[in-house]
Protein backbone atom coordinates (compact mmCIF):
# COMPACT_ATOMS: atom_id res chain seq x y z
CA UNK A 1 0.00 0.00 0.00
CA UNK A 2 1.17 3.28 -1.06
CA UNK A 3 2.41 5.21 2.10
CA UNK A 4 0.02 8.29 1.29
CA UNK A 5 -3.04 5.86 1.60
CA UNK A 6 -1.63 3.78 4.71
CA UNK A 7 -1.31 7.34 6.37
CA UNK A 8 -5.15 8.12 5.15
CA UNK A 9 -6.71 4.98 6.92
CA UNK A 10 -5.23 3.53 9.69
CA UNK A 11 -6.04 -0.37 9.93
CA UNK A 12 -5.71 -1.94 13.47
CA UNK A 13 -6.67 -5.21 15.33
CA UNK A 14 -7.88 -5.61 18.53
CA UNK A 15 -9.08 -8.95 19.95
CA UNK A 16 -10.22 -10.12 16.53
CA UNK A 17 -12.03 -6.97 15.39
CA UNK A 18 -10.69 -4.63 13.04
CA UNK A 19 -10.89 -1.21 13.21
CA UNK A 20 -10.52 0.65 9.90
CA UNK A 21 -10.12 4.67 10.73
CA UNK A 22 -10.33 7.30 8.10
CA UNK A 23 -7.58 8.84 9.62
CA UNK A 24 -7.57 13.24 7.88
CA UNK A 25 -9.36 14.65 11.15
CA UNK A 26 -8.15 18.03 9.76
CA UNK A 27 -10.53 17.96 6.35
CA UNK A 28 -13.16 16.17 8.42
CA UNK A 29 -12.03 13.21 7.54
CA UNK A 30 -13.46 13.89 3.21
CA UNK A 31 -12.58 10.96 1.15
CA UNK A 32 -9.65 12.11 -0.96
CA UNK A 33 -7.95 9.55 -4.02
CA UNK A 34 -6.07 8.13 -1.15
CA UNK A 35 -8.44 7.81 1.79
CA UNK A 36 -10.80 6.02 -0.80
CA UNK A 37 -7.78 3.59 -1.93
CA UNK A 38 -7.17 3.41 1.71
CA UNK A 39 -10.76 2.42 2.74
CA UNK A 40 -10.84 -0.02 0.07
CA UNK A 41 -7.32 -2.12 0.83
CA UNK A 42 -8.39 -2.09 4.30
CA UNK A 43 -11.43 -3.88 3.15
CA UNK A 44 -9.90 -6.39 1.28
CA UNK A 45 -7.50 -7.34 3.95
CA UNK A 46 -9.97 -7.47 6.25
CA UNK A 47 -11.62 -9.75 3.69
CA UNK A 48 -8.28 -11.98 3.88
CA UNK A 49 -7.25 -12.03 7.53
CA UNK A 50 -9.11 -15.58 8.89
CA UNK A 51 -8.08 -14.28 12.06
CA UNK A 52 -10.29 -11.31 12.34
CA UNK A 53 -14.10 -11.91 12.61
CA UNK A 54 -16.00 -7.96 12.32
CA UNK A 55 -14.55 -4.88 11.08
CA UNK A 56 -15.09 -1.46 12.32
CA UNK A 57 -14.99 1.30 10.16
CA UNK A 58 -14.88 4.63 11.92
CA UNK A 59 -13.61 7.99 11.76
CA UNK A 60 -10.29 10.00 13.42
CA UNK A 61 -11.18 12.70 15.88
CA UNK A 62 -14.18 13.64 17.73
CA UNK A 63 -15.95 15.89 15.31
CA UNK A 64 -16.44 13.86 11.73
CA UNK A 65 -17.24 10.14 11.02
CA UNK A 66 -16.42 11.69 7.59
CA UNK A 67 -18.00 14.67 5.67
CA UNK A 68 -17.97 13.28 2.12
CA UNK A 69 -16.08 13.66 -1.09
CA UNK A 70 -13.44 16.26 -1.10
CA UNK A 71 -14.86 18.70 -3.11
CA UNK A 72 -11.59 20.17 -3.42
CA UNK A 73 -10.56 17.39 -5.63
CA UNK A 74 -13.56 16.87 -7.34
CA UNK A 75 -13.41 20.91 -8.88
CA UNK A 76 -9.60 20.19 -9.37
CA UNK A 77 -10.33 17.63 -11.33
CA UNK A 78 -14.02 18.46 -12.90
CA UNK A 79 -15.07 15.41 -12.06
CA UNK A 80 -18.28 14.11 -13.62
CA UNK A 81 -19.72 11.16 -12.92
CA UNK A 82 -17.82 9.01 -11.07
CA UNK A 83 -16.83 5.43 -12.57
CA UNK A 84 -18.81 2.81 -10.64
CA UNK A 85 -15.33 1.92 -8.85
CA UNK A 86 -14.97 5.50 -7.83
CA UNK A 87 -14.80 4.23 -4.06
CA UNK A 88 -15.52 1.08 -2.46
CA UNK A 89 -18.96 -0.05 -2.38
CA UNK A 90 -19.65 -3.21 0.05
CA UNK A 91 -21.89 -5.78 -1.27
CA UNK A 92 -21.79 -4.25 -4.79
CA UNK A 93 -17.94 -3.53 -5.77
CA UNK A 94 -16.58 -5.40 -3.05
CA UNK A 95 -18.39 -8.59 -1.54
CA UNK A 96 -17.34 -8.55 2.55
CA UNK A 97 -18.82 -11.29 4.27
CA UNK A 98 -18.22 -10.75 7.13
CA UNK A 99 -20.09 -8.16 9.34
CA UNK A 100 -19.21 -4.75 9.60
CA UNK A 101 -19.85 -1.55 11.79
CA UNK A 102 -19.55 1.70 11.27
CA UNK A 103 -18.73 3.79 14.74
CA UNK A 104 -20.04 7.24 13.58
CA UNK A 105 -18.40 9.49 15.53
CA UNK A 106 -19.15 12.91 14.03
CA UNK A 107 -20.95 14.10 10.84
CA UNK A 108 -21.67 11.41 8.14
CA UNK A 109 -22.63 13.42 5.03
CA UNK A 110 -22.84 13.10 1.65
CA UNK A 111 -20.00 10.11 0.56
CA UNK A 112 -19.86 9.44 4.65
CA UNK A 113 -23.55 8.85 4.60
CA UNK A 114 -22.84 6.04 2.05
CA UNK A 115 -20.41 4.43 4.01
CA UNK A 116 -22.66 4.22 6.97
CA UNK A 117 -24.91 3.14 4.55
CA UNK A 118 -23.41 0.31 3.27
CA UNK A 119 -22.38 -1.23 6.48
CA UNK A 120 -24.14 -3.87 8.66
CA UNK A 121 -24.88 -2.26 11.90
CA UNK A 122 -24.46 1.28 12.77
CA UNK A 123 -23.63 2.37 16.37
CA UNK A 124 -23.72 6.92 16.85
CA UNK A 125 -21.88 9.31 18.95
CA UNK A 126 -24.87 10.86 20.57
CA UNK A 127 -23.59 14.48 18.30
CA UNK A 128 -23.39 12.55 15.40
CA UNK A 129 -25.58 13.61 12.72
CA UNK A 130 -26.11 12.23 9.33
CA UNK A 131 -27.07 13.89 5.84
CA UNK A 132 -27.47 13.19 2.17
CA UNK A 133 -26.01 16.79 0.99
CA UNK A 134 -25.47 16.00 -2.24
CA UNK A 135 -28.41 18.65 -3.16
CA UNK A 136 -26.80 21.55 -1.86
CA UNK A 137 -24.01 21.34 -3.99
CA UNK A 138 -25.22 19.69 -7.33
CA UNK A 139 -23.97 16.71 -6.90
CA UNK A 140 -25.87 13.61 -7.33
CA UNK A 141 -26.57 10.32 -4.69
CA UNK A 142 -27.45 7.48 -7.31
CA UNK A 143 -26.06 4.80 -4.33
CA UNK A 144 -28.98 5.97 -1.71
CA UNK A 145 -31.30 4.00 -4.11
CA UNK A 146 -31.29 1.07 -1.20
CA UNK A 147 -32.14 3.93 1.57
CA UNK A 148 -36.16 3.23 1.40
CA UNK A 149 -35.02 -0.27 2.33
CA UNK A 150 -33.38 1.17 5.41
CA UNK A 151 -35.82 3.61 6.42
CA UNK A 152 -39.40 4.97 5.33
CA UNK A 153 -39.54 6.23 1.91
CA UNK A 154 -40.87 9.71 2.73
CA UNK A 155 -38.50 10.55 5.32
CA UNK A 156 -35.57 9.15 2.91
CA UNK A 157 -37.13 11.52 -0.27
CA UNK A 158 -37.45 14.26 2.56
CA UNK A 159 -33.52 13.36 3.06
CA UNK A 160 -32.49 13.79 -0.18
CA UNK A 161 -34.39 16.42 -1.47
CA UNK A 162 -33.84 18.98 1.53
CA UNK A 163 -30.03 17.90 2.28
CA UNK A 164 -31.33 18.63 6.00
CA UNK A 165 -28.91 16.49 8.54
CA UNK A 166 -30.88 14.60 11.40
CA UNK A 167 -29.95 13.55 14.58
CA UNK A 168 -28.37 10.50 15.98
CA UNK A 169 -31.37 10.06 18.05
CA UNK A 170 -33.52 10.70 15.26
CA UNK A 171 -31.91 8.55 12.80
CA UNK A 172 -31.66 5.55 16.01
CA UNK A 173 -36.02 6.28 15.60
CA UNK A 174 -35.78 5.49 11.67
CA UNK A 175 -33.72 2.00 12.26
CA UNK A 176 -30.67 3.70 10.70
CA UNK A 177 -28.69 3.39 14.15
CA UNK A 178 -28.55 0.16 15.96
CA UNK A 179 -27.74 2.20 19.15
CA UNK A 180 -26.92 5.36 20.40
CA UNK A 181 -24.07 6.14 23.25
CA UNK A 182 -22.22 9.14 24.69
CA UNK A 183 -18.82 10.25 22.76
CA UNK A 184 -16.57 9.28 25.44
CA UNK A 185 -18.23 5.69 24.84
CA UNK A 186 -18.46 4.87 21.02
CA UNK A 187 -15.14 2.61 21.30
CA UNK A 188 -15.87 0.66 24.22
CA UNK A 189 -19.77 0.25 23.60
CA UNK A 190 -18.74 -0.87 19.28
CA UNK A 191 -15.87 -3.11 20.77
CA UNK A 192 -18.49 -4.39 22.96
CA UNK A 193 -20.89 -5.39 19.73
CA UNK A 194 -18.10 -6.77 17.80
CA UNK A 195 -16.88 -8.34 20.59
CA UNK A 196 -20.18 -10.07 21.09
CA UNK A 197 -21.00 -11.33 17.21
CA UNK A 198 -16.89 -12.15 16.94
CA UNK A 199 -17.65 -14.83 20.05
CA UNK A 200 -19.85 -16.74 18.05
CA UNK A 201 -20.22 -19.61 15.37
CA UNK A 202 -19.07 -17.61 12.08
CA UNK A 203 -20.86 -19.61 9.94
CA UNK A 204 -24.16 -18.79 11.34
CA UNK A 205 -22.99 -14.90 11.62
CA UNK A 206 -22.24 -15.02 7.95
CA UNK A 207 -25.24 -16.69 6.95
CA UNK A 208 -27.65 -14.37 9.18
CA UNK A 209 -26.12 -11.36 6.67
CA UNK A 210 -26.43 -13.24 3.84
CA UNK A 211 -30.07 -14.14 4.68
CA UNK A 212 -30.96 -10.37 5.27
CA UNK A 213 -29.49 -8.86 2.09
CA UNK A 214 -31.06 -12.06 0.05
CA UNK A 215 -34.52 -11.57 1.54
CA UNK A 216 -34.48 -7.61 0.29
CA UNK A 217 -34.37 -8.61 -2.94
CA UNK A 218 -37.06 -11.54 -2.97
CA UNK A 219 -40.70 -12.33 -1.93
CA UNK A 220 -42.19 -14.29 1.51
CA UNK A 221 -41.76 -17.33 -0.30
CA UNK A 222 -38.40 -16.89 -2.16
CA UNK A 223 -36.82 -15.76 0.89
CA UNK A 224 -37.65 -18.60 2.77
CA UNK A 225 -36.37 -20.91 0.15
CA UNK A 226 -33.03 -18.75 -0.41
CA UNK A 227 -32.77 -19.29 3.68
CA UNK A 228 -32.69 -23.10 3.31
CA UNK A 229 -29.66 -22.58 1.09
CA UNK A 230 -28.34 -20.78 2.99
CA UNK A 231 -27.90 -22.14 6.12
CA UNK A 232 -27.32 -26.04 4.82
CA UNK A 233 -23.55 -25.35 4.93
CA UNK A 234 -24.20 -23.74 8.72
CA UNK A 235 -26.53 -27.07 9.44
CA UNK A 236 -23.49 -29.42 7.58
CA UNK A 237 -20.52 -28.08 9.60
CA UNK A 238 -18.56 -29.37 11.93
CA UNK A 239 -19.47 -25.93 14.07
CA UNK A 240 -23.17 -27.42 13.96
CA UNK A 241 -22.08 -30.38 16.01
CA UNK A 242 -20.02 -28.33 18.23
CA UNK A 243 -22.52 -26.09 19.36
CA UNK A 244 -25.12 -28.72 20.38
CA UNK A 245 -21.61 -30.68 21.84
CA UNK A 246 -20.33 -27.59 23.81
CA UNK A 247 -23.86 -26.87 25.22
CA UNK A 248 -23.97 -30.58 26.28
CA UNK A 249 -20.37 -30.71 28.00
CA UNK A 250 -21.48 -27.04 29.94
CA UNK A 251 -18.14 -25.77 28.02
CA UNK A 252 -16.92 -22.71 25.94
CA UNK A 253 -17.99 -23.62 21.72
CA UNK A 254 -14.29 -24.18 20.16
CA UNK A 255 -15.48 -22.70 16.75
CA UNK A 256 -13.93 -23.58 13.64
CA UNK A 257 -15.38 -21.64 10.53
CA UNK A 258 -16.14 -25.02 8.79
Amino acid sequence: MPEETAEAVLYEVRDRVAWITINRPEARNALNKAARDGVRAAFVRFNADENVAVAVLTGAGDKAFCAGGDLKEMADSSLRIPPRDFMVYLGRTLKVDKPVIAAVNGVAYAGGFLLAQQVDLVVAADHARFAITEAKVGRGSPWAAPLPWLMPPRVAMEMLMTAEPISAQRAYELGLVNKVVPAQDLVAETQKLASTIAANAPLSVQAAKALVYSSAEMGWTAALDAGDRIYERVYLSEDGQEGPRAFKEKRKPEWMGR
